[in-house]
């Protein structure tokens, strides 16, 4: 049996990876960003030098041929789903398939601006992206983002490292605010000011204007004012990447529509990650969630589902993480931006740096709903194992050093945080001692 996987990100690899390990089925892997899977969030660590593309590869060149998984350096035009057959963009042999799994992950949102098209407008979402922004950057004086989301941090990080100047248009009245609670938003809004970036609140973009050759010059804003620029920064969010379906019999709404085993309309067709939208989505999550761990989830599940043990994809406990500038962000379980009426939000700050934690819980039982946290890493199995189990927040509070990450090596705040509670709830909680890792032992 030949099983195609369109698209090499997360999702994809980790579908031909354990498909692999469980069969002896022909695999092949079309991508036309790259020709090995590598690391997208890493996009920003090449540009600031931290970096080559070659770290970014999450397996030497030889893995593929060993495990026999057929790399197709190509862009796939069309489909043919009757007769089973992919066609490419450059007129070179179509592929025959058996099974298919289309993987293409998402694309940048436009929304129609004026001069969207022009050179010097970009996201940066690929290896594509990276490189016209490399070409570009000898001639940034002044970029301006527009949208106030990680990616676009991620850009203005970036360029605030080889000293250019940076706007971000925010078309809220904070940062993120949509996302993350009021505290959190605000610390945010601060900690990009401080870091020289000129963040524009309730600012949205007009136009972009042309220099007479085609390139991007300046931006207008709704407000009428016009900042001149060489980089115009589009991250207002993505959509499925699947504009070359649309005219098939493939059932698409904002994604390819997959019910529990991700499986398509069609038979031997299914659809994972980024590209994909879940008719009946497990409870307590949506229907398209743009999220490294989901693709990876969404690739082993099927890969089981393909090889003959049928499997629902089961996402478990949400979490991610990110890094705004220099904090490091978590989140797992639910933490809206506004609390339903049952939860109660209990969060901690350090009155001078910008390390916050919030705990949600239920009103009436005090079981735990979700956790942010921002400048303290926590250990993902601990609160894995907290949120599954319904664990009360007072008997989280009492442990919490156990899902400190590296109490070793930073200065903790667990007492602090339980001291707050106490205060706030009129509670006398006393945490216990953590018992001393080796390194606690070794540097005590």
């Amino acid at each position: 049996m030949h099983i195609a996987i369109i698209g090499n990100g997360i999702s994809g690899i980790t579908a031909a990876r354990h498909i692999r390990k469980l069969s002896d089925h022909k695999i092949s892997v079309i991508s036309s960003e790259t020709e090995h899977f590598y690391s997208r969030t890493a996009l920003m660590y090449i540009y600031m030098g931290h970096m080559k593309y070659e770290h970014t590869k999450g397996y030497e060149d030889w893995f593929w041929e060993k495990n026999r998984i057929d790399l197709v350096f190509n862009h796939v035009s069309s489909i043919d789903f009757k007769s089973k057959k992919l066609t490419f963009s450059n007129d070179s042999e179509s592929l025959t398939y058996d099974k298919l799994i289309i993987a293409t992950g998402s694309a940048p949102n436009k929304f129609g601006w004026p001069g969207q098209d022009l050179n010097g407008v970009q996201g940066l979402y690929s290896m594509q992206d990276l490189e016209k922004l490399e070409e570009l950057s000898p001639k940034i004086e002044h970029a301006v983002i527009v949208g106030g989301g990680l990616i676009g941090l991620e850009l203005a990080e970036m360029l605030k490292s080889r000293n250019k100047e940076v706007t971000m248009l925010v078309r809220e009245s904070s940062f993120w605010n949509g996302v993350l609670p009021a505290a959190e938003s605000e610390m945010l809004n601060e900690h990009i000011k401080e870091h020289h970036i000129d963040l524009r609140l309730n600012a949205e973009l007009s136009e972009i204007k042309d220099d007479g050759a085609g390139n991007a010059s300046a931006v207008v804003l709704k407000s009428e004012e016009t900042l001149d620029c060489q980089l115009v920064g589009l991250t207002v969010g993505v959509h499925a990447n699947v504009s070359f379906l649309k005219e098939t019999d493939l059932e698409i709404d904002r994604g390819i529509l997959v019910n529990e085993y991700l499986e398509t309309n069609i038979k031997d067709v299914y659809s994972i990650g980024d590209c994909c939208q879940h008719r009946n989505p497990p409870v307590g999550r949506r229907p398209t969630e743009q999220i490294w761990y989901t693709g990876k989830i969404m690739g082993e599940t099927l890969a089981k589902t393909i090889c003959s043990e049928p499997t629902k994809y089961e996402p478990g406990v949400f979490y991610n993480s990110a890094k705004f500038l220099d904090i490091e962000y978590q989140t797992y379980g639910t933490v809206l931006a506004k609390p339903e009426d049952n939860v109660e939000s209990f969060y901690w700050k350090h009155p001078e740096k910008h390390i916050l934690v919030r705990l949600n819980f239920d009103k009436s039982s005090k079981t735990i709903i979700g956790v942010n946290t921002f400048g303290i890493r926590m250990r993902h199995e601990v609160w894995d194992k907290w949120l599954s189990n319904n664990t009360s927040v007072e008997d989280i509070l009492i442990d919490l050093p156990k899902a400190n990450f590296d109490p070793e090596f930073f200065a903790t705040y667990e007492q602090d945080i339980i001291s707050h509670y106490n205060a706030t709830y009129g509670t006398d909680l006393k945490q216990k001692s953590p018992k001393k890792s080796f390194f606690s032992k070794l540097f005590n």
